[in-house]
């Protein structure tokens, strides 16, 4: 009895504590379902909520846009083309740019099905399914526009036409607003069938096989495989398809019309493409793996010269379309945050160029350029009229550049002396060896920004070698001699044009920074010379660097501005068609030489030109116009090896004008290149005078600037003077002639005498000239 009666005891504990567990199990059941309800509630009414925030934010960007009706959404969607046009700096038309886009609209029976499948399945597989516009494909857009995280594509092909024909490519939430707003306006007004085939008849296809820029689906199935847009087999119309979404990259032709070196990328598009198709469908396993392995490279036509050429195209109208593409480019690369690295590898870089090209012949632009079309056209009639005083037999080829000195402005330019003959500009695009040219520049100008020279200081023109590189141990030659055995001024060199001068100063320069760019760190890269090696070599002061006919003119406009550079340019601005400027030049002036140091080198290039030695540019320019003859002219000759490149640079305190004249082949002239050049320039001058003669400012004068340190210095040393000053010359006594005259210092002042008076030259070059004396100079380099 009392075993059982313990026995049920516990059966009852235990059952007791088994409805226990239940109940509390049950009342945590409970409050887990509660709590997912709350939590489920909550996230309705924040999803409601935040549908009604969203919907809210929606009305608000596009509340200001206004419906349009079918008519005007058909005016939009097939308004393919807006002429944009180049203009002068009085705004009158230059010329209308030539689209170069070739586009042949046709009705939606002239396009294959298959290549309709095909862009459907590339570009919007659930095209039949939605109204323009899929809400996740938004959302995930969005998400990732906000975050960071994951692609932003979310675009039907309805939106696509939206963004291409109406909207821009600006991603902001009001343009995505409104380009939801719209795509829907289309899908209400239009057949699906209507909007494939403007999509297929407005998207770019990059290039056919005359290297011109395509767009619509029959251009491209003509231009690409030489057949109709109806006629396309699956292969073709795969390729095809796939081109909308890059078609400078995936086009199989370069802008010469050849065929791509690597055709690969389109290919592989081809194929994604065609298993695109496969996977939505449209062809069986069979279709897309015989597709698939399909020659395609054996579709594509040879290439083809072009029919035409439009009328208006000159070296102005191709000049100032290849810096407005670089100017538009640039800008759309900074709109994606492409680095200028990446920006200058050649890849991304046609990229943009070919997307800024598309931008620029559709838009409706206006190039508004800097150029004075009295001027530019004066200076092509000079090129035409007097070009032969360059050669008779049309070998030698001309570049040159009018610029602005105050701001850069390029005013006019000569691109070649026959356009038809050769396209090639020799003003922008030419780089040939700088000659002396260089030498204000490179050597006197820093020199004496520096202090480390003064006008009347002495640099030896004694024969003297090359220390280093291949020509080491071969001597350093002038253009008539290998050195006058003195010391020159550097006035005297100047003028003379003396490589062993130059070269010596150019030494002594880099020496003292102890740093073999400094020149180019300091002084080049500001005047927006080219940056290359060729600045650290020893013959760099003798001219050896390629550079431009621009990036010359440019240096020359820096020390007639005081010192002060101011990038040539050409373009002012690009305006579209409501005048809203899309770009407009900032001027970016930068210091480079001291005021002083400037006004000295235009102090010593005012000799160069009055002298006569190296050019006949003033007598011919007298010739011509006693007025413009009076004009304040400084400058610098330039010729190199055998005569191969001939330069003049000339400035008033106004304008800076610019020649380079030589063969193309680099083959070399003969001696009287400089005379040649210097009768051309003085015509070319003339010429833009009877023009406009207030650009050049034939009234102004260069003037010494207060800051220069004028210095009595000795005749012979060109050093500090005194009555009782001697020196020891080869054991003996000797006292330093008591001749004196000004030296012009930038900084500093001279130093005081010594038997190493000078630059450059060695022990018995200085015993030489303290026996003899300066000879007088035979040198007649340029």
């Amino acid at each position: 009895m009392t075993c059982l009666s313990q026995q049920k005891k516990n059966s009852q504990k235990t059952n007791q504590q088994q409805g226990s567990g239940w109940f509390y199990l049950h009342i945590v059941i409970r409050v887990i379902q509660s709590l997912l309800l709350t939590l489920v509630c909550l996230v309705l009414l924040l999803g409601a909520l935040g549908a009604g925030i969203g919907a809210g934010y929606f009305a608000y960007l596009v509340q200001d846009t206004e419906i349009p009706t079918k008519e005007e959404l058909e005016g939009d969607l097939e308004d393919v083309d807006e002429t944009s046009s180049l203009a002068y700096a009085d705004g009158s038309n230059i010329a209308n740019i030539d689209t170069e886009l070739h586009r042949n609209s046709v009705e939606s029976d002239q396009i294959s099905d298959t290549l309709k499948q095909a862009a459907i399945a590339t570009e919007d597989k659930d095209f039949y399914q939605h109204d323009g516009v899929v809400p996740k494909a938004v959302l995930r857009a969005l998400v990732s526009e906000v975050t960071g995280i994951g692609s932003s594509g979310g675009s039907t092909l309805t939106q696509q036409i939206v963004k291409q024909q109406i909207l821009s490519d600006n991603v902001t939430f009001e343009r995505k607003a409104n380009e939801i707003l719209l795509a829907q306006q289309v899908e209400n007004n239009f057949s699906k069938d209507e909007i494939l085939t403007i999509y297929l008849n407005v998207s770019p296809f990059g290039r056919n096989n005359q290297g011109e820029n395509i767009a619509g689906a029959q251009e491209a199935a003509q231009g690409i495989f030489g057949v109709d847009a109806n006629e396309l087999n699956l292969p073709q119309a795969a390729f095809i398809a796939g081109l909308p979404q890059s078609p400078i990259a995936y086009s199989p032709y370069t802008n010469s019309g050849k065929l791509q070196d690597d055709l690969e990328s389109g290919l592989e598009r081809k194929d994604y493409v065609l298993f695109s198709m496969y996977r939505n469908h449209d062809i069986s396993r069979e279709e897309y793996e015989d597709a698939r392995d399909y020659d395609l490279t054996s579709d594509f036509l040879e290439r083809e010269d072009p029919a035409e050429s439009n009328d208006d195209q000159s070296f102005l109208y191709d000049t100032v379309m290849n810096e407005s593409l670089k100017i538009i480019a640039r800008q759309l690369a900074n709109e994606d945050d492409v680095s200028s690295d990446e920006f200058s590898q050649e890849e991304t870089y046609q990229t943009y160029i070919q997307e800024a090209q598309q931008r620029l012949v559709n838009g409706g632009y206006t190039v508004n350029t800097t150029i004075d079309q009295d001027i530019y056209d004066a200076m092509q009639d000079t090129a035409e009229n007097y070009g032969y005083l360059l050669d008779n037999n049309n070998q030698v080829e001309v570049g040159n550049v009018y610029m602005d000195n105050e701001t850069g402005r390029i005013l006019g330019f000569v691109g070649g002396r026959d356009y038809e003959e050769n396209q090639f500009n020799h003003a922008f695009n030419s780089t040939r060896q700088a000659g002396s040219a260089i030498k204000p520049a490179l050597v006197y100008g820093p020199a004496i920004d520096q202090g480390l020279i003064g006008t009347e200081s002495r640099v030896s023109d004694y024969p003297a070698d090359w220390q280093q590189g291949e020509n080491e141990g071969d001597p350093i030659v002038n253009a008539t001699n290998e050195g006058t055995e003195t010391f020159q001024t550097i006035r005297e060199s100047l003028e003379y044009s003396s490589n062993i001068a130059s070269y010596h100063i150019y030494q002594e320069l880099l020496d003292d920074k102890n740093d073999a760019s400094f020149v180019y760190d300091n002084y080049l890269q500001k005047m927006n010379y080219p940056e290359t090696d060729a600045w650290t070599y020893e013959s760099a002061s003798s001219g050896v660097p390629e550079v431009t006919t621009l990036e010359q003119t440019n240096g020359f406009q820096t020390l007639a501005n005081g010192g002060v550079s101011q990038e040539g340019y050409l373009i002012e601005s690009i305006t579209d068609s409501s005048g809203e400027a899309l770009y407009e030049h900032e001027e970016n002036p930068e210091r480079v030489y001291s005021r002083a140091a400037a006004s000295i080198m235009n102090d010593l290039m005012r000799d160069v030109l009055d002298s006569g030695y190296t050019t006949d540019f003033i007598s011919g320019v007298s010739n011509l116009n006693y007025n413009l003859a009076n004009a304040d002219w400084v400058g610098k000759t330039g010729t190199t090896d055998e005569y191969r490149d001939s330069w003049l640079a000339v400035s008033t305190p106004r304008a800076t004008l610019s020649s380079w004249s030589g063969r193309e082949d680099n083959e070399g002239t003969d001696r009287n290149a400089s005379d040649r050049t210097a009768r051309y320039m003085a015509q070319l001058a003339n010429s833009i005078y009877q023009a406009d003669p207030d650009s050049l400012g034939v009234d102004e004068e260069f003037e010494l600037d207060d800051d220069v340190n004028e210095e009595e210095v000795s005749e012979f040393t060109g050093t500090q003077v005194d009555d009782d000053d001697t020196v020891e010359v080869d054991g003996s006594t000797m006292r330093v002639p008591n001749d004196t005259t000004t030296s012009y210092w930038a900084q500093g002042t001279p130093p005081g005498p010594s038997f190493r008076f000078g630059i450059g030259g060695s022990e018995d070059d200085y015993e030489d000239y303290w026996q003899n004396g300066p000879d007088d100079n035979d040198d007649d380099d340029d």
